[in-house]
């Protein structure tokens, strides 16, 4: 889907329910992704669309004004669009997606009702597994796209989505939970577990450029994992916040001293020669 429809069914939603949150929730993203779009729309149209107050979102005059053609192109388009899924064969099909845990956790589900309720007869089939392996299936053809650590390949076509920074976790009552930002030294002094998910860990760079070695006790691919681990006192870690979100664990997370992040992007093989359907699958990601 263009992304600028996007922006004004978001604008219409949210019109229509007087409420950013009521209206992600028909849309199927976040509060902040349908903020985000609105606000993009006032920007690229240089006016104010909406007053935002304590009784909630309604238009402004100008948002009123052009509240009916942003109504008549998005009915244009679904109508345009209805022709050209037809003429492709978008109406059916499968998308073969490599993940790893946390994005198929956090990211995915929002995504896939998006994309699902505009094109209800694709088919999904997710690969979980590390970055090396999604790089694999990529390579292979065994997944159409596949969500990956930047840089990747060269050989991939990409597209960066996100900063994701990395977070100290602690247990509840130890010492360093009294830091609301902690030194990466103290952290090499206490046991250490630490993320791998085949390939290089991502603090391994941190520590390299401070030139620091940590105290590694465990490695593991598995993120619920080492969070179990801090809770149980057995040591300390850093994790991505994608994974540290609705956790059911008893820990302490805490910021770095030093900044500190991975990025996560979506790769192919050529973004040109990709199916109709991955391409689709491109518009519902930047405001997951």
């Amino acid at each position: 889907m263009d992304m600028n429809i996007q922006k004004y069914r978001a604008f219409l939603k949210t019109v229509e329910y007087g409420s950013f949150t009521k209206a992600a929730e028909q849309l199927h993203y976040t509060q902040s992704g349908i903020s985000r779009m609105v606000q993009d729309l006032e920007r690229e149209w240089d006016v104010s669309l909406l007053e935002r107050g304590r009784r909630g979102v309604r238009p402004t005059s100008d948002g009123l004004a052009l509240l009916p053609y942003a109504q008549r192109v998005c009915r244009e388009y679904e109508t345009l669009q209805e022709q050209i899924d037809k003429l492709h064969g978008l109406q059916s099909g499968l998308l073969r997606i490599g993940t790893f845990s946390s994005v198929a956790t956090h990211w995915l589900p929002n995504i896939i009702q998006a994309f699902q309720k505009d094109y209800p007869k694709i088919d999904y089939e997710l690969l979980l597994g590390d970055y090396r392996e999604i790089e694999e299936w990529i390579l292979e053809g065994r997944v159409d796209c596949g969500f990956v650590r930047l840089p990747t390949r060269p050989e991939f076509d990409t597209i960066l989505l996100a900063q994701d920074p990395l977070l100290a976790v602690v247990p509840e009552q130890h010492p360093l939970a009294a830091y609301s930002e902690i030194p990466i030294p103290l952290l090499c002094k206490e046991p250490f577990l630490l993320l791998e998910k085949g390939a290089k860990a991502e603090m391994s760079a941190i520590f390299e450029q401070y030139g620091l070695i940590p105290n590694v006790h465990f490695t593991t691919w598995d993120d619920y994992a080492i969070m179990s681990m801090v809770e149980s006192g057995l040591g300390v870690s850093v994790l991505p916040e994608l994974i540290l979100r609705r956790i059911p664990y008893r820990i302490a997370i805490r910021r770095l001293d030093v900044p500190a992040s991975r990025e996560i992007g979506l790769a192919m093989r050529e973004k040109g020669a990709a199916p109709l359907a991955v391409k689709r699958f491109l518009d519902y990601l930047q405001y997951r």
